[in-house]
């Protein structure tokens, strides 16, 4: 799971989170927001990407009080090619210089239906968030963090990359994408001074399942296990980029989350009867969404 970094004593490895600059996409509240506010807690500075704008300002107001001038709010939607391409113009204009770290962070939640019920307007808005803004980030930007040659990129996934968990088809499979292409990214990048990183959380206290299109009973049930079970935003963020300063492609930084990891791997058989079984067991909903408006941040399972 570890770069050959981790072999470098700790005193002169290069801290790529510290004195970075740095694009945040979903940086309006959330996993995002944290990203943002400890970059430049490390000295950064920090575009403050997001689809509302309002809320990519609330973030760059808490981080002036204490770092004026080490944050830009831009409006971005993720799931538009155009939008990011205009996005990292202007990080380039901005910081004069290639940026030398990206958070492909935004992202939305959806579940609580089969296969078969799901309907492909929901698939499609998904996935061109989940799945096509986390594309657009590392596509558009490689070539900046190439130019630098030194930074990284990290991208937001979830434990559902691995978990497949019933009723969250289209969810799980977003982030299976976007762990696949990260991995692929870290052997492309070996060697070239940009370090790759995929968070893979499981619950973060974070407004996802309100927000999303989810129904009622698992944004219910997903609220409940975020309060008693889920890490602060903060947590996770200063989690990640330690990691991501030593060179560590997988972040998963709770302990249900390596529990499932390796559940799946050792017992795969057992572990999807199990999962079978407890989705009979679970009492079935009206497969109506809740559907409202996109949001920005992120969480895991």
């Amino acid at each position: 799971m570890f770069g050959l970094e981790r072999l470098i004593p700790a005193g002169i490895r290069p801290r790529r989170s510290h004195g970075a600059r740095a694009v945040v996409t979903g940086a309006g509240s959330g996993i995002g927001r944290a990203f943002a506010l400890e970059i430049a807690a490390r000295g950064g500075q920090v575009i403050c990407a997001d689809i509302d704008e309002s809320r990519a300002d609330a973030t760059v107001a808490l981080i002036e009080r204490n770092h004026p001038g080490a944050a830009h709010a831009f409006r971005c939607d993720v799931s538009r090619r155009e939008d990011v391409e205009v996005l990292a113009r202007f990080a380039e204009s901005l910081f004069e210089r290639p940026v030398t770290l990206v958070v492909n962070n935004a992202g939305v939640g959806i579940g609580g239906k089969h296969v078969g019920e799901i309907g492909f307007d929901d698939w499609e808005w998904a996935l061109g968030i989940n799945l096509w803004g986390v594309v657009h980030g590392c596509e558009i930007f490689a070539p900046q963090l190439r130019a630098a040659r030194h930074g990284g990129i990290i991208n937001v996934a979830s434990a559902a990359a691995f978990a497949a968990a019933p009723s969250m088809a289209v969810y799980n499979a977003s982030k299976a994408a976007v762990l696949s292409l990260s991995e692929t990214m870290a052997a492309e990048m070996s060697g070239t001074g940009v370090a790759v990183t995929v968070l893979c959380p499981t619950f973060v206290k974070t407004n996802v399942a309100r927000d999303g299109r989810i129904t009622e009973q698992s944004a219910r049930l997903a609220d409940t296990l975020m309060r008693l079970t889920g890490f602060s935003p903060d947590r996770v963020a200063r989690t990640t980029l330690d990691a991501h300063d030593r060179g560590q492609l997988y972040v998963l930084p709770q302990l249900d989350a390596h529990l499932i990891w390796r559940l799946k791997r050792y017992f795969p058989a057992q572990y999807t009867y199990a999962l079978g079984l407890l989705d009979r067991l679970l009492p079935q909903e009206n497969p109506t969404t809740t559907d409202r408006s996109a949001v920005s941040d992120k969480t895991g399972v």
